[in-house]
């Protein structure tokens, strides 16, 4: 182990944490307390809908999110104090907080207009291709509600779910198959990887 490791935060993680940039130390985050994986460092256990991410300000390198965000509503409303919240908002700030500069994140949802990202009844979060514009460089157009952070979009591509959630790399076979996906409306989920400008 290198005398600086670098660490990476699976968030929603379950009982599969997934290090896609192959990081030298693995954390999450799970709804559920208790959770001890071998290999990973920590497990801790916070709902990301109401508390923030329970770790120091630029402590990690990257950041994933799989079918995660479907999951966070983006209002919170409390009728009895008439206010208002934006859950989504407030974890997207807190992923840009624990990242250090130029820190990565990668998130897969499925997304609209596929059925996917209806399914579920607790998708309470519908992604759209324009929805990282709130939180990426030079739109931000997330700031009118509370957004403080800044990423830079690396990428954003649909993909269906063949056993792996990372895109592989592009051969004859993956395009073909991607057009086919395309052709038959298989592309059920949005990739987005971003970068934290800091």
């Amino acid at each position: 182990m290198s005398t600086n490791p670098t660490r990476h935060l699976d968030i929603g993680c379950g009982t599969k944490p997934r290090n896609p940039y192959g990081r030298d130390e693995l954390y999450g985050i799970d709804i559920r307390a208790g959770l001890k994986i071998d290999g990973v460092v920590e497990i801790a256990a916070a709902n990301l809908s109401l508390a923030p991410i329970p770790f120091p300000d630029a402590y990690f390198d990257s950041v994933s999110a799989y079918d995660f965000f479907e999951h966070v509503p983006r209002v919170s409303l409390d009728h009895a104090r008439g206010t208002s919240r934006f859950p989504f908002i407030e974890l997207m700030n807190e992923i840009w907080r624990v990242l250090k500069p130029g820190g990565l994140l990668y998130a897969v949802t499925p997304a609209y207009p596929h059925e996917k990202s209806f399914r579920d009844p607790t998708h309470v979060n519908v992604i759209a291709s324009k929805t990282h514009r709130y939180f990426t460089h030079p739109r931000l157009e997330g700031r009118m509600y509370g957004f403080n952070g800044d990423f830079l979009l690396l990428r954003q591509n649909r993909i269906h779910i063949r056993g792996n959630y990372e895109a592989s790399p592009p051969s004859v076979g993956r395009l073909a198959l991607r057009l086919l996906d395309a052709i038959t409306m298989k592309r059920s989920h949005l990739v987005w990887e971003m970068q934290a400008r800091k």
